[in-house]
């Protein structure tokens, strides 16, 4: 008797529109060229971002490989953030000829509503393993301090 081993369990948050994005992206061959995506000249992509938060501030991690911290524009307007920047392909003289190029390379934008209890003039920014990460700490009377409540 043969015994398969399982993969493991995993749990991951589900988001329904993300998974809704997939699947287009899966069924766009069968549809119209330019109705679900943009035209080779004015191709974008949008890279993946994780966010967190502690007592002191909230993060942003924005996966960027292959992106140079001088492509890289990070701004803050009008309660705003905004990352922007391009991916360039750049092939080496004397490489192999390209069979498929899946990764996507062009110019991005992501933008992420920040909440009124942030700090935008300490905001910092840094890049290093095509990580692109965006440090944004709370003001001080936002962090939360416990407060006892009296009964009555």
């Amino acid at each position: 008797m043969n015994i398969i081993p399982r993969e493991p369990f995993s749990v991951s948050r589900w988001e329904p529109f993300r998974e809704m994005e997939e699947a287009m992206r899966q069924f766009a061959p069968f549809f119209a060229r330019g109705l679900l995506e943009p035209t080779e000249g004015e191709r974008t992509w949008r890279p993946v971002a994780n966010i967190s938060e502690t007592e002191q501030e909230y993060l942003i991690k924005a996966e960027l490989p292959e992106v140079k911290k001088e492509d890289i524009e990070v701004t803050v307007e009008d309660g705003i953030l905004t990352l922007r920047g391009e991916r360039k392909y750049e092939k080496e003289a004397g490489e192999a000829n390209d069979l498929r190029i899946e990764s996507f390379y062009g110019t991005f934008a992501r933008s992420f509503a920040l909440p009124e209890n942030v700090d935008t003039d300490k905001i910092s920014a840094e890049c290093k393993d095509g990580v692109l990460k965006v440090r944004i700490p709370k003001t001080e009377d936002s962090k939360s301090k416990p407060i006892q409540i009296q009964i009555r």
